[in-house]
């Protein structure tokens, strides 16, 4: 992959919270030379100076756009939310210099995927699509991901040399996000399970009958504490999980099935985030138990 031998330069598409673990993280990573970042904050008055901030006090160097940011990089890694994945490839389609290698965390469909695909190989890159597995807070850089494409072995030997887990499944676009889809129906479905069954025990007060007999039929689970980790991390990323449950409707509509459960998935995740939004949840502190999102959501019903 003569395109991305050392020195290397690396953009972020997206400083969020995905893309400030990453760039941060491969910041030194061996014949890394540079790393660039673009997002749309950087353009927002009210977010601008913070991050610009943050992308100065850890060595990388904010772009002022996507077209400067393509001109500074030939490995890119794009780190939006799902529902930008694609648009996000057609603009850096138009920018990316010949050869450059784009490697898409999006939590995005197959046919999403494979149409990004499309626009960055007619463009003359390299296109690798990834199905990051977990949360990435916990494992940083190290968080495991499924990469395909005909670049993706390659890519991966580049990657665990920087200490990165990347797997290559399938030269094949879409193979990885079809696993990465039909594993968040099932983990976004029970965090979407969890609160709707736990916020309603807790309105009649039987949580405390409930809640054992879930133990005693998965014993290896602690149900509360697992709980209160599915409320904190609906809280905080609702929007971007429902987005990507959307993308998982579109995986299983592409393969056929009606959505319904991914699209009820999808529904309740944008209810908590929208909960979230309204302030519903301002009182509960970091390391809340469950109950304390249950009792914020009961307070706010009778509001």
């Amino acid at each position: 992959m003569q395109a991305l031998q050392a020195p290397i330069t690396l953009g972020l598409i997206g400083y969020g919270e995905v893309g400030k673990t990453f760039a941060t993280g491969l910041k030194n990573a061996a014949g890394v030379q540079a790393v660039s970042a673009w997002d749309l904050k950087f353009a927002q008055p009210q977010a601008r100076e913070g991050e610009l901030a943050h992308a100065a006090g850890h060595g990388i160097a904010a772009q002022p756009g996507m077209a400067q940011l393509c001109q500074a990089s030939r490995l890119i890694i794009s780190a939006v939310t799902a529902s930008n994945t694609l648009a996000v490839a057609e603009e850096a389609a138009r920018h990316l210099l010949p050869g450059t290698l784009l490697l898409d965390l999006n939590s995005a469909s197959p046919g999403t995927k494979q149409r990004a695909a499309e626009v960055i190989e007619a463009a003359g890159g390299h296109y690798v699509e990834a199905g990051v597995m977990t949360s990435v807070p916990p494992y940083g850089i190290r968080v495991p991901m499924l990469l395909g494409g005909a670049h993706a072995a390659p890519l991966a030997e580049l990657l665990r040399g920087w200490g990165m887990d990347a797997t290559p499944v399938s030269e094949r676009i879409g193979v990885a996000s079809a696993i990465k889809m039909c594993r968040s129906v099932m983990i976004k479905g029970l965090e979407a399970l969890v609160i709707e069954s736990y916020s309603t025990a807790r309105a009649y007060g039987v949580e405390d009958h409930v809640l054992p007999t879930l133990q005693e039929t998965f014993p290896s689970i602690d149900w509360s504490a697992q709980g209160a980790y599915f409320f904190s991390r609906v809280v905080q990323h609702g929007r971007r999980r429902a987005e990507e449950m959307r993308e998982s409707a579109a995986t299983v509509r592409e393969a056929g099935f009606e959505p319904l459960m991914a699209s009820a998935i999808a529904a309740k995740q944008q209810w908590v985030a929208d909960q979230a939004a309204a302030g519903v949840f301002k009182d509960v502190g970091k390391g809340a138990v469950w109950q304390a999102y249950a009792d914020a959501l009961l307070a706010a019903r009778k509001a």
